[in-house]
């Protein structure tokens, strides 16, 4: 690092300092150079706009600026005060060795064409690596349990009912539609799931989902598979579900054990048990169904709950009152939740599941079910995130019959990616990758987990992207309601 300039024999902190406004030229100075000495700052690779560089300051209280194209700036979003020089910004670093007191600013832009929330880049944050990373703030145990508490007799005084829209459409299917029209009419729907319904029995009795499409896939692309595309044709979803491949596959994969019955719940049923419904059976959806069985007439499907749609009514009725649930205002990384990047030297963490983007198509299908995920992070070779490739983007494959004429071992992520990104039957379009920084709090990433079909948010390193972990729905509920 250019201009350290610092007494060898002083105990050193680094810090990151950061400016996302743009300019041609950017400097840092301050009174660790004297305000004679000015530090140049480099832009961040794929965001032109982004300045930053690292320096080894004494620990204490700094003032500093930046020079912009040769003017003289502070960042108005960071500590600052009236000084010998003006307005100047202000930063205190502590002694020790693992604290990284990065300043980074807001309104940082991407230079990537990816369909990201750069909105995650527009606020102050603190940034770690593998090396260097923030004290975690105290919270008690007290006002963890208070929150929680508060959260589950919210959940547990709240009926199933009032998830229900004012209108809209709920899709099911017959378990006599061949396997191959279901996962057709899956794609075109955009959905992800769809209850089955046995006129037979004159009930629900199942669920077709995205994990069946991924077990089809992975037996077609079996070389001793006795499932041919030519008998998916004819292959009902009924047979699917009961064949013995199907069973065995579910019962004994990877030690997974998924459910074969259907799992629902009445509209009087309380939001907590609908959550922990999904959370138990490992499921994304929960039908909400009605019967009235004195009259002889078949159930009605009012509804699919799934968590996002009760973490919504969490989030609304909670938005006035953070002060009375501390926990909501703490950065999610003070928090035991999510899956982090572990540490280098820390073995006791469970391994992120990544793939990079020239990754097989059939790796990132083995890592579904093997890491039992819904989505993967897609990052280049310095782990920043390009794009992520979800349970739901398989039935993308439906179109055109493209999964009976694709080899799984040779189509790539990337190739993969590239066709769900075509224009959508039903215009459906959307935000893909939806991401956080780990100085946020725990209500801003349940807002963006409550937006409807956004499932998992990845954790990022602002500027470079790099990813740092990742939250789901589930993460957020297990905790809630531990």
């Amino acid at each position: 690092m250019s201009g350290s300039g610092m007494d060898g024999g002083t105990n050193l902190t680094p810090a990151r300092f950061v400016w996302p406004y743009g300019g041609r030229s950017v400097y840092l100075s301050g009174s660790f150079t004297g305000w004679s000495e000015h530090w140049p700052m480099t832009p961040v690779e794929g965001c032109p706009t982004v300045f930053q560089t690292i320096c080894s300051l004494p620990p204490g209280y700094h003032q500093y600026k930046f020079i912009v194209d040769g003017e003289w700036r502070h960042d108005e979003h960071q500590p600052f005060v009236n000084g010998n020089y003006g307005i100047v910004n202000t930063v205190l670093l502590t002694g020790e060795p693992d604290y990284n007191p990065a300043v980074m600013s807001p309104h940082t832009t991407s230079g990537s064409n990816m369909d990201v929330d750069n909105e995650t880049f527009q606020r102050v944050v603190r940034v770690s690596d593998n090396t260097l990373h923030e004290p975690l703030p105290r919270i008690s145990e007290a006002d963890l349990e208070v929150s929680c508490h508060r959260i589950s007799a919210f959940l547990s005084t709240h009926m199933a009912y009032e998830l229900l829209p004012e209108s809209g459409k709920v899709i099911a299917l017959d378990v006599d539609l061949p396997v191959k029209q279901a996962f057709h009419v899956l794609y075109t729907q955009g959905i992800s799931t769809a209850p089955l319904w046995d006129f037979s029995k004159g009930q629900f009795v199942g669920v077709l989902s995205a994990l069946d499409f991924i077990l089809i896939m992975r037996e077609l692309g079996n070389n001793a598979s006795n499932l041919t595309e030519e008998e998916l044709q004819k292959h009902t979803i009924s047979a699917w579900k009961e064949t013995k491949l199907y069973l065995n596959k579910q019962a004994i994969e990877h030690g997974k054990i998924f459910p074969k019955r259907l799992v629902q719940a009445g509209p009087d049923k309380n939001l907590k048990d609908v959550a922990l419904k999904i959370l138990h059976n490992r499921v994304a959806t929960v039908p909400i169904t009605h019967s009235t069985s004195s009259d002889g007439s078949y159930p009605q499907l009012l509804y699919l709950a799934s968590l996002s749609e009760v973490l919504k009514l969490v989030c609304r009725y909670f938005r006035h009152s953070l002060s009375s649930l501390p926990i909501l205002q703490s950065p999610i990384y003070s928090l035991p939740l999510g899956t982090w990047v572990p540490k280098i030297g820390d073995s006791n963490r469970q391994p992120l599941a990544i793939l990079r983007p020239n990754s097989s198509l059939s790796a990132a299908l083995n890592l579904f079910i093997q890491a039992d995920v819904s989505s993967i992070p897609i990052v280049d070779d310095n782990d920043s995130l390009l794009d992520v490739y979800s349970r739901s983007d398989i039935t993308a494959l439906a179109k055109d019959k493209i999964y009976t004429r694709i080899n799984l071992d040779e189509m790539t992520i990337h190739q993969a990616l590239q066709l769900g990104q075509e224009p959508h039957p039903n215009g459906a379009s959307g935000q893909r990758c939806h991401m956080c920084l780990r100085s946020d709090s725990l209500h801003k990433v349940m807002d963006k987990l409550a937006k409807p079909g956004v499932r998992r948010v990845v954790i990022t390193e602002a500027g470079s992207k790099r990813v740092e972990g990742i939250i789901s729905l589930s993460d957020i509920f297990k905790f809630l309601l531990s």
